[in-house]
């Protein structure tokens, strides 16, 4: 054999960056939305690419409808441990069998049972999703099993700096008496029986006012699944407590760091941040750029300054979290112990920097991007942008949030960049924790 010579022209130069191409102007798919006799509204959004489904149904009772600290999280997980026809063993092996996943979580705001499998078993597995919603058993023997579990587990987490760090954090930003706030209570959790588990099952696991979410290769299915929902009880539908912190987002507090001590780790976690505006303010869209210049990307400020100059960290972020009655933004990062306080001092400063100075055109360039490129990535499967659907319907946004969050983004300048830091980023205006030794 003779080598093969390449023309010089036509390889590769691994020095030069691909082009980057604007990102075309982006519409979800519409949904088709039908209202159930029970009052509950069904989703449907159908793509046949593959063969898969997944079907969510979505009801108001996440720890802000909880009457007692626990309710939400023992409900939510004991819709699977058994129901009045079917025992938890049966449930399982049923789902197995299929090769399905169904699993159910609580949340904040909400809870949400979601069964994903392939499209021609979800008529043979309807029958067992209406009936781990509206028929649970709570057995005792299993609540028991898994109160125990729970305590375990948390109280391993409790001898991590980061989940104290971020516990505290929240008591401090949304008050320890809310939902958003409220540190987990081994006690009132152990303390919750099966008959106050299925009062709030029945108080707010509704149909009256659930969100159903079927998305994938349902063209099929859909009319078989409103039918199996319309037959279910819309139940009573009871509005339990909602109240949640309303911390300002222009509320002034201190920049003196509250500290948990930690004798025996050798890190400090630090969480740092403040009440932040609601996805539905004017200024949304460059509040999320602007925090992605400081810490939302692997080359942002905060990962520059703290990780590659300093050597404090492995790894900081900023980030926001938006939830039904409360948005808050976050800074977060593990350092060794004695380095907390010089951590917590040149993340300020980098605060102070784009209150100060104009973020250069190709850095900004960089991130738009990113941001962009990252946003197109999140919608390559119908199962994601159900998931960015869901948002404008909890959220309450409106239909053009993502094709309004392209164009500002593009649009976005320097000068507006750093006058929202002006107005949200100051150092004093952040709620600082510092979890480790010392402390």
């Amino acid at each position: 054999m003779h080598p093969v010579i390449m023309n010089s022209t036509t390889m590769l130069d691994r020095t030069v960056a691909p082009p980057v191409q604007p990102l075309a102007r982006v519409t979800l798919p519409a949904a088709d939305v039908h209202v159930l006799p029970g009052g509950a509204r069904l989703h449907v959004l159908a793509n046949d690419a593959q063969p898969v489904v997944r079907l969510q149904v979505v009801f108001r009772a996440g720890k802000v409808a909880e009457t007692r600290p626990g309710q939400a999280s023992i409900t939510a997980r004991m819709l699977l441990e058994g129901t009045t026809t079917r025992t938890a063993r049966q449930i399982a092996d049923a789902v197995a069998f299929y090769g399905a996943s169904l699993e159910c979580d609580a949340g904040f705001d909400r809870s949400t049972l979601t069964l994903y499998c392939l499209t021609r078993h979800l008529p043979t597995l309807l029958p067992l999703v209406t009936d781990v919603l509206t028929n649970p058993a709570f057995p005792a023997a299993e609540l028991e099993q898994l109160k125990t579990r729970t305590i375990q587990n948390v109280r391993v987490e409790r001898q991590k700096a980061g989940f104290l760090a971020s516990e505290r954090f929240n008591e401090l930003l949304f008050g320890a008496e809310t939902a958003y706030g409220r540190p987990f209570d081994s006690a009132a959790y152990q303390a919750i029986t099966a008959a106050e588990a299925q009062a709030f099952h029945q108080a707010v696991y509704s149909f009256g006012n659930a969100e159903v979410f079927l998305c994938g290769d349902v063209a099929a299915d859909q009319d078989l699944v409103a039918q199996a929902f319309s037959g279910v009880p819309a139940g009573n539908g009871l509005a339990a407590s909602t109240a949640v912190a309303a911390a300002r987002v222009d509320a002034a507090t201190t920049s003196v760091p509250a500290r948990v001590a930690m004798a025996s780790s050798l890190q400090s976690s630090i969480r740092m941040g403040r009440p932040w505006p609601a996805p539905t303010h004017p200024e949304t869209h460059h509040l999320k750029l602007l925090v992605n210049v400081l810490g939302g990307y692997f080359g942002s400020r905060l990962m520059r300054n703290i990780r590659e100059d300093k050597g404090l960290t492995y790894g900081i972020h900023a980030s926001v979290a938006p939830r039904e009655h409360g948005t808050s933004f976050v800074i977060g990062t593990d350092v060794k112990g004695e380095s907390a306080d010089f951590a917590v001092s040149e993340i300020q400063m980098e605060l102070r920097r784009l209150q100060e100075e104009l973020i250069p055109a190709e850095e900004l360039a960089t991130v738009k991007n990113y941001i962009l490129g990252k946003f197109a990535n999140e919608l390559s499967t119908v199962f994601e942008q159900c998931d960015k659907y869901k948002n404008l319907i909890f959220m309450g946004l409106p239909a053009n949030y993502y094709p309004d969050f392209v164009q500002q983004t593009e649009a976005a300048t320097a000068e507006t960049l750093r006058d929202l830091a002006q107005q949200y980023l100051t150092p004093e205006a952040m709620q600082i924790v510092i979890a480790g030794p010392g402390n």
